[in-house]
């Protein structure tokens, strides 16, 4: 049996719950180095890239060669392309890959990666759609392959703290949730217009591959490195950004799947003498409040949660003590129950009961998540692990579809501002709202789908 079978077929697959035995096989070692491409080196992946240095870096892929220099002079012994369909393709050796463009195009690299028996390692959010979501989690499920979202929060201490408190039982049976972002951090909303001046493309770009799935329109600058997050046809705006990060210990501690219903409010902009102006354009809008509700599940009651960014929070609640942030730079998380509450920061970060009286008189309980050794810093290792056969990654396709189906179903809802989306999960479905269902989906240019 060859290399890479033993490496396909010693993957098992669970949930984000499953604590599950090994299941390497006999005659493979999990010491055994990787061969590891990166699709999108320039930005995080390149992050990505350096905490797998152990590996064996045979590939790179990106269509911007200015953005990439840096991480193609870091692995000179790497291949480099620009088309990662002849990547993959071209280079059977290939074992894994780390998928780290923008979002619109991570769905189809990752159904191509995982289609030719590669294991992958998705940026957040994991796809652009909804659909899309759904379809990479059933994908890494038949083909039996590792997988891992790059919410690294998930990997963190303080995320597995917030559950084994909550389901301690430490603030009871929480029935609201409000979170927050400081994002957008670009500019985003009703003056953000799409450019008309059409200066040349860089030669250093392929820009019609940097398209990929999305609407042909002409290059502009103001898209890259990083603005194309608050583009409709690019990016997923604030929630799709930080949500998977922020929504993450919120997902994993309430024990949540499917919202029954999902409804959004966005800033109203206003001209002179009070002139209304219409919010919608090819951008997310400035600020949005979405908010989700749950049905009851397991031994949990059902719940709302509230997601507030682009400068709106959440009321600061009576138990913190005066002049004490709420959360982080980043955003954070309040948990209200009907015993206490429980505030944490970015990515799970610093979780502390309030006010800090009750912190320090709570008994906390025994452990009951493993833990990652390297915590925050050691996402890319849990999943490198998890190729090499040990138990799946924390944050696999399994537990991080659904989250990511759960964010970007807030971003229907931010398309469709004042509706209350009804929603049907399991058939994933609007059901009460043909146009908002229109878009569970998204359209494809010729020569690009899944």
């Amino acid at each position: 049996m060859k290399r890479r079978t033993f490496l396909k077929q010693s993957t098992a697959i669970g949930t984000g719950f499953a604590v599950l035995k090994s299941g390497i096989l006999r005659g493979q070692s999990p010491n055994e180095k990787l061969n590891i491409a990166g699709i999108g080196v320039g930005g995080m992946g390149r992050n990505n890239l350096s905490r797998c240095a152990d590996e064996n870096i045979v590939a790179l892929c990106d269509i911007d060669q200015e953005y990439a220099a840096k991480t193609y002079k870091k692995y000179p012994k790497a291949k480099v392309y620009r088309d990662f369909r002849i990547m993959l393709d071209k280079q059977k050796d290939i074992d894994a890959v780390i998928i780290a463009t923008p979002d619109h195009s991570h769905a189809v690299i990752a159904m191509a990666a995982m289609n030719r028996g590669k294991h992958v390692y998705v940026q957040k959010p994991l796809s652009h759609s909804v659909y899309e979501a759904r379809i990479l989690t059933e994908t890494a499920r038949k083909n039996r392959l590792a997988t891992q979202m790059g919410n690294q929060g998930h990997s963190g201490d303080g995320t597995r703290l917030i559950c084994e408190w909550i389901w301690d039982g430490a603030i009871g049976p929480v029935r609201k949730v409000h979170a927050w972002t400081n994002r957008p951090v670009w500019p985003q909303g009703v003056e953000v217009d799409r450019p008309k001046d059409r200066p040349p493309v860089p030669s250093t770009l392929d820009w019609d591959k940097w398209l990929g799935p999305a609407p042909h329109r002409p290059y502009h600058p103001t898209y890259l490195p990083e603005s194309w997050r608050a583009w409709w046809d690019f990016g997923t705006g604030s929630l799709g950004d930080l949500g998977c990060h922020i929504l993450d210990p919120i997902f994993w501690a309430l024990k949540l799947k499917y919202p029954v219903s999902v409804e959004a409010c966005i800033s109203t902009y206003w001209h002179e003498f009070w002139t209304k102006t219409e919010p919608k354009n090819e951008t997310y809008p400035r600020s949005t409040i979405v908010r989700y509700k749950f049905p009851a599940r397991w031994d949990m009651p059902e719940v709302d949660l509230t997601w507030w960014d682009g400068g709106m929070t959440p009321p600061i609640p009576e138990e913190l003590e005066e002049g004490r942030q709420m959360g982080d730079s980043d955003g954070g998380v309040l948990f209200i129950g009907d015993k206490g509450i429980l505030m944490c920061g970015c990515y799970g970060k610093s979780p502390r009961l309030i006010p800090e009286t009750k912190m320090r008189q709570y008994k906390r309980p025994s452990q009951t998540i493993d833990r990652i050794p390297e915590g925050i810093d050691g996402h890319e290792q849990d999943w490198l692990r998890a190729c090499k056969g040990g138990k799946p990654a924390s944050s696999n396709f399994d537990y991080s579809g659904p989250l990511s189906e759960m964010v970007l179903m807030g971003n229907l809802a931010v398309r469709y501002p004042g509706r209350k989306l009804l929603w049907d999960g399991l058939k994933m479905k609007v059901t009460n709202d043909a146009e908002a269902n229109a878009y569970v989906r998204r359209k494809y240019r010729k020569g690009w789908s899944l």
